[in-house]
């Protein structure tokens, strides 16, 4: 009986301790959000109180008369190019020199000028191409190493991206004499006269299509094209039979033909110019073998700023000249000098 009134003791010991306990851990736990609560309503700002005082103000937007002041600036439509080139070559042997050899000067000049006006959608382009050689060995006196005139014009409206329509005038012909050397035997030479100044000449007026892809590539389709063949010296026709297509009893040839012209000028390399001109003549009611072909190829290496070294050379297919391909070639070394 003692036993079971001691364990009933313990027992309602254990379950008012474990009351208590749960009764204080319930009390922390609310006292504890009343802090916080209280802390954060102290934190609490109102902003109607505390708001900073703002001002609104309407943005008003006026006119204003701002003064510009003109660059002084000009543009220029016009491009122009002049070159000039001087080549000079010079030997001399004496008399008992033992491999032999022929006292020799060659000098050669070369004188380009190029004009071109821009504004679309109208160009023009002028250029003039003169150039002139001579050479004089021992015993054989001064003959021509090269001579030509060209002078060539052309206006130009723009239709598309790289299509124009064109209108050219080209002159062409020679400086001096021409002659044709002539080994007879026995160390005699005979010098046959064959052309001369505007002997032949020719004027080319021509009107077409022009395609341009690049500033460097120019290729002119002139449909309607019309040329006259000058033969002002009559001299020559003792060796020159067909004399240039032109009739013995006139000076002048007319012809209607189609002709094709394609230039290409541009830097190939580093130092290293190339420009190159192929011209194309069909004349209209002739026969095939009287079209024309010349190809005019100048391809010159920068030394420095003033020394370079010039390869120049043609090729010709003209019945009223020739039966075969005429061909020349030469290459100098001297002074060329390009403004600007």
């Amino acid at each position: 009986m003692i036993k079971t009134r001691l364990g009933l003791f313990f027992l309602v010991s254990i379950t008012c301790g474990i009351q208590a306990k749960a009764q204080q851990t319930d009390s922390l736990k609310r006292d504890t959000v009343k802090i916080d609560t209280a802390q954060i309503n102290k934190l609490r700002i109102d902003s109607r109180k505390n708001a900073i005082p703002t001002r609104v103000r309407p943005i008003q937007i006026q006119r204003a008369q701002v003064p510009l002041n003109m660059l002084d600036y000009k543009v220029i439509y016009w491009k122009k190019a002049v070159t000039f080139g001087l080549n000079f070559s010079q030997s001399a042997f004496s008399n008992n020199y033992a491999a032999g050899g022929v006292n020799a000067v060659a000098l050669g000049t070369n004188f380009i000028y190029h004009t071109e006006y821009n504004k679309a959608p109208f160009s023009y382009v002028s250029e003039l191409n003169l150039t002139y050689g001579v050479s004089k060995n021992k015993g054989q006196g001064k003959r021509k190493t090269n001579d030509r005139i060209y002078f060539d014009n052309k206006i130009a409206s723009q239709l598309s991206a790289h299509w124009y329509l064109f209108g050219s005038l080209t002159f062409e012909s020679q400086f001096d004499k021409g002659f044709n050397y002539v080994d007879m035997g026995n160390g005699v030479i005979n010098a046959q006269y064959i052309s001369n100044f505007m002997s032949p000449g020719y004027l080319t007026e021509a009107l077409g299509f022009e395609y341009k892809p690049a500033p460097y590539f120019d290729l002119r389709l002139g449909t309607g094209t019309a040329r006259q063949t000058f033969v002002l010296d009559h001299s020559i026709h003792k060796y020159q039979t067909d004399n240039y297509g032109v009739d013995t009893l006139k000076t002048v040839k007319n012809d209607l033909a189609f002709q094709m012209v394609a230039l290409f000028d541009k830097d190939i390399m580093k130092n290293v110019h190339l420009n190159t001109r192929y011209a194309l003549f069909i004349p209209y009611g002739q026969e095939l073998k009287y079209i024309t072909h010349r190809i005019d190829l100048v391809l010159s290496a920068r030394v420095n700023r003033l020394i370079n070294v010039t390869i120049n050379g043609t090729m010709l297919y003209d019945r009223h000249t020739a039966k075969d391909v005429q061909a020349t070639e030469g290459l100098a070394l001297g002074m060329l000098y390009r403004f600007p």
